[in-house]
């Protein structure tokens, strides 16, 4: 399904009531929800996921290498997509109603990371480990969205500016501080892991500081993404994904900002390659953004009148990304224990945590499989989603008066 400007009223444009959607837009955020499921994948059933770090230029393969990178694009451009989700809805909902609506499902979105995901990726009904991952980064940004658009438009993304490309900055006080700032400060900027209470931890892989300046850059490109229509919309898109990834290769040339993790010469010219490409996540900096946004634009770009079984296929999937990200989180570790049970071990093991406390239940440090079998399972669990995630695409279409769809 494509978009199809010159004919129809443009999707999530404001006309009446009624909004539409835009297919290039559903397209890209389906497309990065099924490679999220690789790296999710890949955490439960690839052989050294526990052990090792598919960055480490010491042990990593290429193809190993590569499908850890590949999903470095899920997070941002799903951040960034639902900043501009977020300025379409502003053409339909008054300030105050969406700055309410954002404020509300980013509250939503944090308990269901605390309640919700932390049980679907551990399977340990104490909670022993609480971390704050993307669905905590998507929440606490949107309240932040939701508070900031009552400023002009013009200081929303001078804001977005400085954060996205000053927040690195803060590399140079954390190369030398003697002791952690505390939790406060890595929630801001620096993941940490922090006891609570008794056997409980706080694990913070998400500090919000970059990705609520890349939800508000989001936001300020939807406005930027509706003013152009078919081929001038194109051009620009074009023009600015391409000027963004030679941005990201020019600072990452020079190395001396924009990443905490420098590149180096390396023993031939491919590892060269991945140390040049192996950018900062946790928090995501601004050589990280750069790659992925840039790469996110080029594909808005080229890909705005796709219309084939394929994109059909994809785009079910950018319709219902929280329905999607939740299941497939709870079907990748039911599929893992039982292959975890197939492979000898007993429920009661699978429920232990005196041991490797820090791995998810039905879980062993090196144990798994090859790649070549991650890949298998990983599009065995996107195909399986399918059916539902069609079904439920339908009903939210179908049932647009529903007032608690918008929060699923």
């Amino acid at each position: 399904m494509s978009e199809q400007i010159m004919s129809q009223p443009r999707p999530y444009e404001a006309i009446g009531t009624k909004s539409y959607r835009i297919d290039s837009i559903d397209l890209l955020r389906g497309l990065v929800m099924i490679i999220m499921a690789l790296d999710h994948t890949r955490d439960f059933f690839h052989k050294g996921a526990w052990t090792g770090d598919p960055t480490n230029l010491a042990t990593t393969t290429p193809f190993l290498f590569f499908t850890r990178w590949i999903t470095h694009l899920c997070a941002p451009i799903f951040v960034f997509l639902a900043g501009t989700g977020a300025w379409f809805q502003s053409l339909r909902k008054s300030k105050k109603d969406l700055s309410l609506f954002l404020i509300k499902r980013g509250l939503w979105l944090v308990f269901v990371e605390v309640f919700i995901i932390n049980l679907a990726f551990s399977f340990d009904l104490h909670f022993t480990i609480i971390s704050l991952q993307t669905i905590w980064s998507i929440g606490i940004s949107m309240i932040i969205l939701g508070l900031m658009i009552w400023l002009p438009f013009t200081a929303i993304l001078i804001i977005s500016f400085i954060i996205v490309f000053g927040h690195n900055l803060l590399d140079y006080y954390e190369a030398g501080l003697k002791s952690s700032p505390g939790w406060w400060y890595d929630l801001i900027h620096r993941p940490g892991f922090y006891p609570l209470w008794g056997n409980h931890y706080l694990g913070i892989l998400y500090p919000f500081l970059p990705w609520a300046g890349l939800m508000m850059m989001g936001y300020c490109f939807g406005k930027l993404f509706l003013k152009m229509e078919g081929l001038q919309r194109k051009k620009i898109l074009l023009w600015l994904g391409l000027a963004i990834l030679a941005l990201f290769v020019v600072i990452r040339f020079i190395n001396e900002y924009g990443d905490a993790a420098k590149w180096s010469t390396q023993m031939d010219a491919v590892f060269s390659f991945l140390s040049f490409m192996n950018v900062t996540k946790y928090p995501p900096s601004l050589l990280y953004m750069c790659a992925t946004i840039g790469i996110g634009i080029l594909f808005l770009a080229f890909f705005a009148n796709a219309r084939n079984g394929l994109t059909r296929f994809i785009i079910v999937y950018g319709r219902v990304p929280f329905l999607y990200y939740v299941l497939h989180f709870l079907l990748i570790h039911l599929v893992s224990s039982v292959f975890y049970l197939l492979r000898g071990h007993t429920v009661a093991e699978g429920l232990k945590s005196d041991q490797n406390w820090i791995l998810p239940k039905f879980a062993v440090a090196n144990e798994g499989y090859s790649l070549f079998w991650v890949y298998i399972i990983w599009i065995g669990v996107v195909l399986s989603l399918y059916p539902v995630c069609r079904w439920f695409s339908n009903y939210k279409q179908q049932h647009r008066e529903k007032w608690w769809l918008s929060y699923l």
